[in-house]
């Protein structure tokens, strides 16, 4: 039998399979409320419907709490949220995380999609993010000549670090022509390469005006600046698509100076603690350098430095006692193993054999020894040779032995 399930295997895996899905992870959905609920916790409950369709949607507290606006039935939104499984009922529904009017939430949509698109590309990778200067020469802000952003920024650094120079660079912050500028201002300063890093700064205002700094154009000279970009656009809630690209994001413009711009008071006090361990490191350095040499200057290799000399000098004589001993034992092994060897060789030797009273008999005629008296015919001149000479004799009578 095949494997059966249960519902609440069934709905499990239907969840699981719709939450792995890129598309319904992250949706805009627009269409019109209807069958609107507000619970007493703070939970919505509503259907949003086209003109064929519906789909049933919850909007949890956490969210609800953020709306600008109430929702009503009839009403025609645009929603972000993700769809899942209510396992319980074996129901799908939206789960709304956003929501605005329908006709007012463009911006907001081409903010995510753009939001996406770079992140995908990995423009907000930490990875990519570059290191501010410790101390900068120089400081490039980029933003509008008026307004109170630059002289928050000029008192925050006369106060904290006057020597570090400024150079502004005056661009529109809002408008069609904004985004061109702020960009053209960005690769302008990497081009000449005067400033070691870049403010990129704006007051408060609402999306539509924020919203050159949330342009592709802006990004992108961001993400390709060789100097290192902080972005201060708007309060500390706003954020906006430099914010992601940028290095270093900064809460406020002010907060931007006091993060690039280092207080000159705050250095010297720590250059002179510094300077004080060096001191103190260096001191410590030597009196334990000169302890040494003391314990050196006192040990015996330097009150008696031919001491050791000498007894080496005995131990070599030592030595060659005990090798010239050893090798008159192997020469003495040696000559015993030889004379052995002689000794065996000469009780081999024909010469000792002949010596007893044994000779060679050769054939005159063809030179080869006489083993048999059957080799030997009757008058055949024969040599008999001794250990000490050789007789010519004549075979005159041959005798062979009975039996062989």
């Amino acid at each position: 039998m095949n494997y059966v399930l249960s519902v609440s295997e069934i709905n499990r895996y239907i969840k699981e399979l719709i939450s792995k899905d890129m598309i319904m992870s992250g949706l805009w959905v627009r269409g019109e409320i209807s069958n609107y609920k507000y619970h007493y916790s703070g939970h919505m409950y509503f259907t949003l419907k086209d003109e064929k369709c519906l789909i049933k949607c919850v909007m949890f507290k956490s969210h609800a709490s953020a709306l600008k606006f109430e929702p009503e039935n009839g009403g025609r939104v645009i929603i972000k949220g993700y769809v899942s499984v209510f396992e319980r009922d074996g129901q799908y529904q939206l789960y709304v995380e956003e929501m605005q009017p329908d006709g007012i939430g463009n911006l907001h949509m081409a903010f995510e999609q753009l939001k996406k698109k770079l992140f995908e590309e990995g423009l907000f990778d930490e990875a990519n993010k570059k290191r501010l200067p410790f101390l900068p020469r120089a400081v490039g802000i980029v933003t509008s000549s008026t307004g109170s952003v630059v002289r928050d920024i000029i008192n925050i650094s006369s106060r904290r670090f006057r020597e570090i120079e400024l150079k502004i660079f005056p661009v529109a912050v809002q408008g069609e022509q904004a985004a061109g500028q702020i960009s053209g201002a960005i690769k302008k300063l990497n081009r000449l390469g005067c400033v070691d890093v870049i403010i990129l700064a704006r007051g408060g205002g609402s999306l539509e005006e924020l919203w050159a700094f949330n342009e592709e154009v802006v990004a992108r000279s961001i993400f390709n600046s060789v100097i290192p970009v902080v972005s201060a656009v708007g309060h500390e809630t706003d954020y906006t698509i430099s914010d992601f690209v940028a290095d270093v994001r900064a809460p406020t413009p002010s907060a931007a100076a006091e993060i690039v711009i280092p207080e000159r008071a705050v250095l010297k006090e720590r250059i002179m603690l510094l300077e004080a361990r060096l001191k103190n490191g260096a001191s410590a350095k030597i009196q334990n350098e000169r302890a040494q040499l003391e314990r050196l200057r006192a040990s015996s290799a330097f009150r008696q430095p031919y001491d050791r000399l000498y007894q080496e000098r005995m131990r070599l004589d030592t030595l060659n006692r005990y090798m010239h001993k050893a090798m008159l034992s192997v020469m003495e092994k040696k000559r015993s193993d030889l004379s052995l060897l002689i000794g065996k060789l000469d009780a081999l030797s024909p010469l000792s054999i002949m010596s007893r009273g044994y000779g060679v008999i050769r054939s005159l005629e063809d030179g080869e020894v006489v083993r048999s008296v059957k080799a030997v015919r009757e008058n055949e001149r024969l040599s008999v040779e001794l250990f000490d000479g050789k007789i010519i004799c004549r075979a005159e009578d041959i005798k062979i032995n009975p039996g062989l």
